[in-house]
């Protein structure tokens, strides 16, 4: 079949899509998406592309990796939407963080014939995403595909190498995402849940059966993820610093100061699952038996990621959003005022583990770790709204905060002491 034919025959099975979508009664006409994201500036770069919110940052998932949503529910009429400008956004998106290991999540609803873009587009964008993109690019979740992306998939399959092909999964569930991402992290257009839940009522011609969920059980005395840092204190004789930032930090500073791409990769998920276990029944971990620096890196990261409350708190989220909007000479002592009006204990663990980072940071000339690289890994660890999930505009900020702390240290922390015997 040519590529003529299978285009002709991908047109044929969106349309049925769109008959069906109908028949549902879920969308008889094209309603183009609300403005999304009230922190996106106007002076944004592609603000004309980046106020649909087609394109989302969505926490991480359950390797630490960024997760990337593209939500086609979200594409106004191709007349209203240059794509080509849309294809620029994805990719300087993406360049925030193919450095490090990624994840992409394809929301296939809602791609229509009034929105779809066309073949030699897509063509284009698969040329476009050269080496630089793909190889950091751990996995493609496909959700709700249809007829219409398994021809696409024909067409491209001789342009696509099997290694590539490996990292795409096909989802047919929303409920799917849960085995392998941070679920209740994912912002999922309210028409992408109906849609989900329409499909899950015509399965058998009712809805499955509601699963019971036992109530959380209580931490172990032990607990060291998904606690507070108030908790391991109590539990841990007063000690301010939880044993598995000592220890994480303590291998990393003695055998991996030196290690490139440091923190940018991940790791096996049942490894970490395994040691994050250990700690939590306060067992011994060593992190020599693992044989992989990136280990209590990523454990590091996802002690930080799973506090009840980030370590900069949720009451200094919109003061770090507002970092940028203060002069350049001026924004150091910005950061200071805001460090010093953290709680003593949150400020002790945030100078412990800063001093790391910039220590790490000292020595990029190996590790190719600077400080603002170190701010795109850890700057929504540090941080994050009470609701939700940050914006992809507010990453700016966000990750202009962390990176100051790492560069600017010993100016920022040098007003309140830390016992000594404590620092890395």
């Amino acid at each position: 079949m040519s590529e003529i034919d299978y285009e002709k025959l991908a047109e044929i099975e969106l349309q049925k899509d769109e008959a069906e979508d109908a028949q549902s009664n879920q969308e008889k006409t094209f309603i183009p998406p609300p403005l999304e994201d009230p922190e996106l500036n106007i002076n944004h770069p592609y603000y004309d592309v980046a106020r649909h919110g087609i394109i989302q940052l969505a926490g991480d998932d359950n390797s630490g990796r960024k997760v990337i949503t593209f939500n086609c529910c979200r594409m106004p009429p191709s007349h209203q939407l240059n794509h080509t400008r849309l294809l620029e956004y994805l990719k300087y998106t993406l360049d925030q963080y193919v450095e490090n290991d990624y994840t992409v999540v394809y929301f296939h609803y809602g791609l229509k014939s009034l929105n779809k873009p066309s073949l030699k587009w897509l063509q284009t964008a698969y040329k476009e995403f050269d080496r630089k993109y793909k190889k950091n690019l751990k996995a493609l979740y496909v959700v709700h595909p249809t007829n219409f992306i398994k021809i696409l998939w024909n067409i491209f399959k001789p342009l696509i190498s099997h290694k590539f092909g490996k990292k795409v999964t096909y989802l047919n569930y929303l409920s799917d995402l849960k085995e392998h991402l941070k679920y209740d992290q994912l912002n999922i257009p309210q028409e992408v849940i109906r849609h989900d839940e329409n499909l899950r009522g015509k399965q058998k011609g009712k809805l499955p059966p509601v699963v019971k969920i036992p109530p959380p059980r209580p931490p172990l005395p032990t607990q060291q993820f998904g606690v507070s840092l108030q908790y391991i204190k109590d539990k841990n004789k007063g000690e301010l610093i939880p044993p598995v930032l000592k220890q994480t930090v303590s291998y990393l500073k003695r055998k991996g100061l030196r290690v490139e791409g440091l923190f940018r990769r991940s790791a096996s998920i049942q490894t970490i699952k395994d040691v994050q276990k250990l700690y939590n029944q306060g067992k011994s971990v060593n992190f020599d038996d693992y044989d992989d620096i990136h280990i209590p890196a990523v454990i590091l990261k996802t002690f930080l990621r799973e506090l009840p409350e980030p370590l900069l708190t949720f009451e200094c989220y919109d003061h770090i959003l507002g970092i940028t909007n203060v002069e350049s000479s001026l924004r150091v002592t910005r950061c200071k005022q805001i460090v010093q009006g953290l709680p003593e204990h949150n400020y002790v663990v945030l100078k412990y583990l800063i001093c790391f980072l910039h220590m790490i940071s000292q020595e990029s000339i190996y590790n190719r770790m600077t400080g603002s690289n170190l701010a795109c890994v850890f700057g929504l660890n540090l941080i994050w709204p009470s609701k939700g999930t940050a914006s992809l505009s507010a990453l700016v900020p966000l990750n202009l905060f962390t990176e100051l702390l790492i560069d600017f240290y010993s100016n920022i922390f040098n007003s309140r002491t830390v016992p000594g015997e404590i620092l890395p």
